[in-house]
């Protein structure tokens, strides 16, 4: 468990992902469960809890790579003794080298399948705009969590970039996230406004009245504390964890929410503080009440206390950092806080230039759907010329047939036979009647009016 505490602690200062995701080994219980009831149950040895999902595209890599370094001894110590330069310098890494060779082995096959399934990716990628000659190699080397050139051992160097990309990726996880929503608050202004044109005055003025008044119902809500203020963790201590608000320890409060007992906040369990607060201006059964602006204010409310009181900028909150933070005046006396509906997301530049690119991207598909369309009529010229060729092949199989069919049958339809010895007379005949020399030595044959045969012999 130490290892496990350890590891949480190094690596969360730039990389969420391992630490507060990946190696939490200890069973958490729900913030709004009175946990002054349920302190005595007793920890069962090795629970382990299912991890968030980092939102990565290479996480499960990452937590199994995660899992198997675990199980070295060796790996396990000195990372106990390791700080975060150390980790983001690469020297961790190269402790690599002395790991088992079960750990190595086991390692070298999660690298084979990782990249045997980014190829897969790759091809099916390729294979939807139709190319063809994939240089797999090229293409691998736009994923950094891992070195291509080598793709059927994992090295020092596999540990490295997996750390430095997950810490990248993580760090421009939030942003990305803001950027998003952005792009879905704009894509719904943009769809209303589509939908206002099609409808004749009278519709319109109904619609604008109801969005306006679905606005103001949306903002008609109960007074929204400010996030970590001492207000707002009174409430949590009063109507979450059932203690009397008289009571109110801000020691006693943080132990309550370290929900996994391993010293820290971490953003997880510093979102879940917000809850009561989000739930005064957000109810899914709401039309006015969008469940996914519930989550940007969620994600906005967490920045905001990380950066009022973690100092080190760490992605954790500890003991020490959140009890100073108590003592400040702003956790006393705070500003109003400012949800989004009282924000303006986005300009009407940013909408019109949102607007511009929404159209390009329909032109392009437009023309995609055009050509499309030019191939599928294409094919199905072709397709009917073959039809046609097949049948006009098919009508002169039948006709030669048929020919055939009558050259063997006499007018009646009988089948014409002649035996072989009819057909030498029959010629022989033919050659007296046409009055033609015979060849020396041929002997005809003549029949008499009595219908008896004689052999006239001719010196």
């Amino acid at each position: 468990m130490m290892f496990q505490m350890r590891w949480r602690t190094i690596l969360p200062q730039q990389c969420v992902l391992l630490v507060t995701c990946l190696l939490i080994n200890l069973e958490g219980v729900p913030i709004d469960i009175d946990k002054t009831k349920v302190q005595g149950e007793p920890h069962v040895e090795g629970a382990k809890i299912e991890t968030p999902d980092t939102g990565l595209y290479y996480d499960e890599y990452l937590k199994q790579v995660i899992d198997v370094l675990e199980t070295d001894k060796h790996f396990r110590e000195k990372l106990q003794t390791a700080d975060i330069e150390e980790i983001k310098s690469g020297k961790l890494s190269k402790e690599l080298d002395l790991v088992s060779h079960h750990v190595r082995t086991r390692l070298d096959e999660l690298k084979r399948q990782e990249v045997a399934r980014l190829r897969m990716l790759i091809k099916a990628k390729m294979d939807s705009f139709q190319d063809t000659g994939i240089d797999h190699q090229a293409l691998l080397k736009q994923f950094e969590h891992l070195n291509h050139q080598n793709p059927d051992t994992f090295e020092s160097k596999d540990l490295d970039m997996l750390i430095k990309a997950a810490t990248s990726d993580l760090e421009n996880y939030d942003k990305t996230r803001h950027d998003e929503f952005k792009k879905y608050e704009m894509l719904k202004e943009h769809e209303r406004r589509e939908y206002l044109k099609t409808l004749n005055e009278e519709k319109r003025r109904e619609e604008e009245s109801k969005y306006e008044e679905m606005k103001k119902k949306h903002g008609d809500h109960p007074k929204v504390n400010h996030p970590g203020s001492k207000d707002q963790l009174k409430e949590v201590w009063e109507e979450s964890d059932g203690l009397d608000p008289n009571d109110f320890n801000p020691k006693t409060f943080f132990k309550l929410h370290d929900v996994n007992n391993d010293g820290f906040l971490d953003e997880q369990e510093l979102e879940a503080l917000f809850t009561k607060e989000l739930e005064k201006v957000y109810d899914p059964k709401n039309e006015e009440d969008d469940m996914v602006e519930m989550e940007e204010e969620r994600l906005r409310m967490r920045e905001h206390v990380m950066n009022e009181i973690d100092v080190n900028k760490d992605r954790l909150v500890t003991l020490h950092e959140f009890l100073k933070a108590t003592e400040k005046k702003e956790f006393l006396e705070p500003d109003s806080w400012e949800t989004l509906d009282q924000q303006q997301v986005f300009t009407e530049e940013e909408l019109k230039e949102f607007e511009t690119h929404i159209l390009q991207q329909e032109d392009e598909l437009q023309k995609k759907a055009e050509n499309l369309q030019q191939q599928k009529e294409e094919l199905q010229r072709q397709h009917d010329q073959l039809q046609a060729q097949k049948q006009e092949l098919q009508q002169v199989m039948e006709q030669r047939k048929l020919q055939q069919g009558s050259s063997l049958s006499g007018p009646a339809g009988e089948l014409k036979f002649q035996p072989p010895g009819e057909h030498q007379v029959g010629n022989a005949q033919n050659h007296l009647a046409g009055d033609q020399p015979l060849l020396p030595g041929h002997i005809p044959v003549q029949e008499t009016a009595a219908g008896s045969d004689h052999v006239q012999i001719h010196p």
